[in-house]
């Protein structure tokens, strides 16, 4: 990895810091931590030296706004020259002895070995952590026994601290409120500007108006690199979207592409959050959408699209695949998000026992918030033996936290009455269940268990796929009608099943096509076994036959069709009547093969499920050459419009509180960003990667270099 010293103006302090100029590779991993440093000296491009570039800390020159810190004088670093400073490892170095093999060095204090390319960081906090004071012990330590000699120090010369630059304390504050997800705002506040006043008087917060312009170049920046990223992808992308409205009612969509790579992997960026303009109808949302996909050149590469369960964004990808076809592209197809249609299924069988949930979750937020009503009831459900509960409980709003409810009533109803009975001065007698209502709570826990079963194998698949999940809402359809038709269902039940069955027969008529019946026999777990009965007839097998053999049997494989007849034809001569008829056999005979590959495909037995979709198409690539270029297409599209675990469980919590209290002039990058890192994309300012790891070593190195120079003159005086 190459780096270089580069020189930036806006600060009156001179400092620099380390950036990397290589390209960011996708779904590399970064670090979720800022690291910070400074540096000792200034450098001719002429004068560094592979030891003294890691020594210091470099930083862009930068047009209009430097993120890094800069000089009050302006100039090239081509033509300035700063005299070279003395290095301050001897403030540590001195306290350690190096091995006669010139591979480690030891603690003259307690032996301890390190290797000599250790940072004289690290020595220096051995030093302040094992041996506090150890500036004081004298100048000469050695671990040999004391000898009779008087040693005579001499009087060294004032080292000057190296200067701290602050500019670094304001990118430490952008990637604090980007991955907190806090307003810009707070950078405007008073208190904190003050807070580092108090600690150093020398520290300069940016202005508003340069926070803001940091923030857009970082994300148009990254945003390039994802552009530039997914021109290399050939196989074709799925996309998702997602709708909320912030606290300022302002509708966003956000547009999410999924897709395999060579190596049999999933993965997916966030494309871009957009402000969608009033009134919020399906035009809005297709013009927006195809902006979107134009900008990133993938238009012609998309698939299919999973939106949540609006009507309007139903319409507006009817609207799109009219325009693909129109366009002669690839096929398309739109479904709606299974989490979503799933999650409206159990809130139409929980509104029955809506108030008793309501009732059980404020006795659980009691106890979350007293020591004494959790730990009575932890021994209580020791002595009853009614199983161990980690406190604090979920009480979110969301399934997860519902059906917790339902389950402390079924499974340690005797603790929950024996805290509320101890406590009643404080909580009082509205708060215990009579005995209909914990009937009513055992009916329907046992009623949604295999909801909850199924929600939790979905959250925790590691690729749920249109296959999988059309399995599993097969079951939960089966499962509502049998609670329907069962003569041992109270009536209450049965209307709520009702409910629930028309709400699940919407979403089988929507996914019900040509399009996901292709996805979902290419999981090899699912395969026509496993097919649902609603999606498993008709001509569909056939239909499916035939979109394989014209799209993936020749398309991929047209230039070994044209090769057996290269060397017949002499160059710029006409094609004879008899390689006319040669060609043909030929084609034919390729379509005999791609339709063996489909044949002997459905005709083994489906896999296990537990078994990993992608790695066991990258095994068995090789046996099936054609179908799995057809299937790296297809798994890629999404079952879901959201991650499962978002809408189900207490993180999604989280998420809307974020988005809900984003103002709109930061929402877009601030997310985007943040979306961006925590998937492994490199910060970046202009195309330059920036090494917060780095940057941190050497800011604690000039850290405790400080305080040992400060302590060094100190007993010299």
């Amino acid at each position: 990895m190459n780096y270089f010293l580069l020189e930036g103006v806006v600060s009156p302090v001179k400092s620099c810091f380390l950036i990397n100029l290589g390209p960011g590779e996708f779904g590399r991993k970064t670090e979720n931590l800022m690291d910070w440093t400074v540096s000792t000296a200034f450098k001719n491009l002429k004068e560094l030296e592979p030891k003294s570039v890691m020594d210091m800390a470099i930083i862009p020159t930068v047009d209009g706004i430097d993120v890094g810190v800069g000089s009050s004088e302006k100039g090239n670093i081509a033509n300035v020259a700063k005299p070279r400073k003395k290095s301050m490892t001897s403030v540590y170095l001195k306290f350690f002895e190096t091995a006669p093999d010139g591979k480690i060095r030891r603690c003259k204090f307690c032996g301890q070995s390190y290797s000599i390319a250790t940072a004289t960081g690290n020595l220096g906090r051995h030093l302040a952590n094992r041996h506090p004071g150890y500036d004081k012990s004298g100048e000469m330590v050695t671990t040999s026994a004391p000898q009779a000699a008087n040693v005579v120090k001499k009087p060294q010369a004032h080292a000057k601290p190296p200067s701290v630059d602050f500019d670094h304390l304001n990118w430490l504050l952008i990637k604090l409120v980007i991955l907190a997800s806090f307003p810009p705002s707070i950078l405007e506040e008073k208190w904190l500007a003050n807070s580092y006043k108090f600690l150093n008087p020398s520290i300069e917060l940016w202005p508003r108006d340069k926070f803001q312009a940091v923030f857009h170049e970082v994300f148009r920046s990254m945003q390039e690199d994802i552009r530039a990223s997914l021109e290399q992808v050939t196989p074709k992308v799925s996309i998702t979207l997602d709708f909320w409205t912030s606290y300022e009612q302002i509708t966003y969509m956000s547009i999410m592409c999924h897709w395999i790579d060579d190596n049999w992997s999933l993965q997916k960026v966030l494309l871009d959050i957009c402000r969608i303009p009033y009134p919020y109808g399906e035009a809005e949302i297709y013009s927006t959408l195809v902006k979107v996909l134009k900008m990133y050149n993938i238009e012609d590469r998309v698939l299919s699209c999973t939106y949540d369960k609006s009507q309007i964004a139903m319409h507006a990808c009817r609207k799109l695949m009219e325009d693909l076809d129109g366009q002669k592209a690839c096929p398309f197809c739109y479904m709606p998000c299974a989490a979503r249609a799933l999650n409206l299924i159990i809130e139409d069988g929980l509104r029955t026992t809506k108030p008793v949930v309501s009732k059980i979750r404020d006795f659980v937020l009691e106890m979350n918030a007293s020591l004494d009503l959790s730990d009575y009831f932890i021994q209580s459900a020791a002595a009853y033996q009614e199983g161990s509960w980690k406190i604090p409980l979920d009480v979110s709003s969301r399934w997860s936290g519902n059906y917790l409810m339902l389950d402390i009533v079924r499974k340690a109803s005797k603790s929950m009455d024996a805290v509320i009975r101890k406590f009643e001065e404080k909580l009082g007698h509205r708060m215990l269940l009579s005995s209909q209502e914990k009937n009513l709570v055992n009916i329907m826990h046992a009623f949604l268990e295999p909801f909850y079963k199924t929600t939790n194998n979905i959250c925790t698949s590691k690729m749920p796929t249109i296959g999988l999940v059309l399995f599993f809402m097969d079951h939960i359809s089966e499962t509502i009608t049998a609670c329907r038709d069962s003569r041992h269902s109270p009536d209450w039940l049965k209307t709520a099943a009702e409910e629930m069955a028309k709400r699940a027969r919407s979403y089988n008529i929507q996914v019900s096509n040509i399009f996901t019946y292709m996805t979902a026999i290419l999981d090899p777990r699912i395969k026509v076994e496993l097919i649902p009965e609603s999606l498993n007839s008709g001509n569909n097998l056939e239909e499916a036959r035939t979109h394989f053999l014209r799209n993936y049997a020749s398309t991929h494989f047209h230039s070994l069709a044209g090769a057996y007849g290269a060397h017949e034809i002499e160059e710029g001569g006409p094609v004879s009547f008899a390689e006319e008829i040669a060609r043909k056999k030929r084609r034919a005979s390729m379509n005999n093969a791609a339709s063996d590959e489909l044949t002997q495909y459905l005709g083994e037995s489906p896999a296990p499920i537990a078994t990993d979709v992608l790695e066991w198409w990258k095994v068995n690539s090789t046996r099936y050459p054609r179908l799995s270029l057809m299937a790296r297409d297809f798994l890629a599209v999404q079952a879901t419009s959201v991650a499962p675990e978002e809408l189900f469980c207490s993180k999604g919590d989280e998420i809307d509180k974020q988005r809900y209290s984003m103002p709109y002039e930061s929402a877009q990058y601030l997310l985007c960003v943040k979306s961006w890192t925590q998937s492994g994309w490199t910060l970046k300012y202009k195309s330059t990667e920036i090494d917060f790891e780095r940057l941190m070593e050497l800011a604690a190195s000039a850290g405790m270099a400080n305080g040992a120079i400060a302590t060094t003159e100190k007993k010299q005086k």
